[in-house]
């Protein structure tokens, strides 16, 4: 009896293709598509009129704040009286051209001497030199009439978006530079995206159009749906590097956006958010549970269960994901692979299994 040996069972898996679907888990804060703020601008002198209200929706164009314009009003009315005096000399003076051209005609049909032709055809040459300069000065006053009238436009601060005013502050503050704080602060009504930083090691993996889990931190066991837009090339501050120790010392954080591909209207800006960033999915391909490989001085290994005795094999390794590894070599599909490899060896026997599917 004493020479019996000891019962070994252990669990086995089927070697089998995988999905394999690595995730990276990152967080961000939910902030809109675009926005648009307002500062005053001391050139432009007083805001006489706000012209929208707080939870107003605003189209592009819409106007927002208007600027004091009674200086640039009583300029554009002397320029515009000075103009309309010029015009009416033009008038009589087109009048007097067409009178020496009359004249003129009439002189040749008499039959009149070269010397009274020639003295019309120099009073017609001064006539029509006049003409030309007056001409000129009105188009002077009509360029100044339209600087003073885009200066007008440009008092009135207009929206840049379709969108909802989220704030409006009539009391801002001045300084020499305008002020510190918005006086209209407007939000666009496009659906919400995420921004957030991620290290430099998840950064290399990440790529536009991948998809994403987004679960805001004030719902409990909800989700979005959403996509990669962007992860940026520069670091958040440049040079900057984060206190989150990694590879040889610091890591640099690279800021990225997800786009809400989901309905947004119960997320609101400023919400903190986790994100599930799902990597490229390379279809399914032959894969065993993680446990099953062990790593012996930088070689991979698992063990197979064949003949009730287990078979230590060196693999070749591919992608991973939170469940298994992708086998490129040393295991073929079907195979039984011991779930955990700690402890076994080369030729180990085995009494027992129990196969997990």
């Amino acid at each position: 009896m004493g020479d019996e040996t000891p019962e070994n069972t252990v669990a086995v898996q089927k070697a089998k293709e995988e999905e394999l679907s690595e995730t990276i888990l990152v967080t961000g804060e939910i902030v809109p598509e675009s926005e648009q703020k307002v500062y005053l601008s001391p050139e432009k002198g007083e805001i006489i009129e706000f012209k929208v209200e707080e939870n107003q929706a605003v189209k592009a164009g819409d106007p927002l704040v208007i600027y004091d314009t009674s200086k640039q009003q009583a300029e554009l009315n002397k320029v515009v009286r000075e103009r309309d005096l010029v015009q009416k000399r033009i008038k009589a003076e087109e009048n007097q051209i067409k009178e020496k051209n009359q004249e003129m005609a009439q002189a040749k049909k008499n039959g009149d001497p070269k010397e009274v032709i020639d003295q019309l055809v120099k009073e017609k040459s001064e006539l029509d030199i006049q003409y030309e300069t007056t001409k000129a000065e009105i188009q002077g006053f009509q360029e100044q009439i339209n600087e003073i009238e885009n200066q007008k436009k440009e008092m009135v601060e207009k929206s840049k978006m379709d969108g909802i005013v989220v704030k409006v502050n009539k009391n801002v503050a001045k300084t020499e530079s305008g002020s510190t704080e918005p006086v209209v602060h407007i939000i666009s009504n496009e659906p919400y995206k995420v921004v957030g930083t991620m290290s430099e090691f998840d950064a290399v993996k990440i790529k536009p159009e991948q998809h994403v889990i987004i679960r805001p931190k004030v719902y409990k066991d909800r989700e979005w749906k959403g996509v990669v837009e962007s992860v940026s090339q520069f670091p958040k501050d440049e040079g900057a590097e984060s206190g989150v120790p990694g590879e040889g010392g610091n890591v640099t954080m690279y800021p990225f956006k997800v786009v809400i591909t989901d309905d947004t209207s119960e997320l609101r800006q400023g919400f903190h958010v986790s994100l599930e960033i799902r990597l490229d999915e390379g279809g399914k391909t032959l894969a065993v549970p993680r446990s099953a490989v062990a790593d012996e001085d930088g070689t991979n290994i698992v063990y197979v269960l064949k003949d009730k005795k287990l078979q230590r094999r060196e693999v070749e390794t591919g992608s991973e994901s939170d469940e298994f590894v992708q086998i490129k070599s040393g295991v073929e599909k079907g195979e039984l692979i011991v779930l955990m490899a700690e402890g076994m060896y080369d030729g180990m026997e085995v009494s027992s299994f129990d196969e997990i599917k």
